[in-house]
């Protein structure tokens, strides 16, 4: 499983072995000015939707990237019996790959607090 590590300024997403294989890449970092908005989900998989280059395993786990043709695109590790955290990003600020990260994160909640404290500063 994915670790996000929030800091005054930024998220550090640092991706498990296997999602590695799956995403592309070790990490992704984000300014936290680039967060539109970000809410635990209960049901990360749910958040995934359209096209996609990655694994998916039904009702179990999807790790990649969704939404290739249309729709937001998405940078995904998320599994079943997981709770999860969707962030909504401005795209460019971001660096210009992904509009949503939709990740599985046993700390979901206290992290969606830290990124909408650290925006509001």
């Amino acid at each position: 499983m994915a670790l996000m590590k929030v800091s005054d300024t930024e998220l550090a997403i640092e991706f498990s072995g296997g999602e590695r294989t799956w995403t592309r890449r070790a990490s992704l970092t984000v300014p936290l000015s680039a967060v539109r908005r970000a809410a635990r989900v209960g049901d990360p998989l749910r958040a995934a939707r359209g096209a996609r280059k990655g694994l998916h395993v039904s009702g179990v786990a999807k790790v990649g990237v969704w939404g290739l043709f249309r729709g937001p695109r998405q940078l995904v590790a998320a599994y079943r019996g997981q709770p999860g955290l969707h962030i909504e990003l401005d795209r460019a600020a971001a660096g210009g790959e992904f509009d949503e990260l939709v990740l599985s994160l046993a700390d979901a909640e206290q992290l969606a607090r830290r990124v909408g404290q650290g925006r509001n500063r």
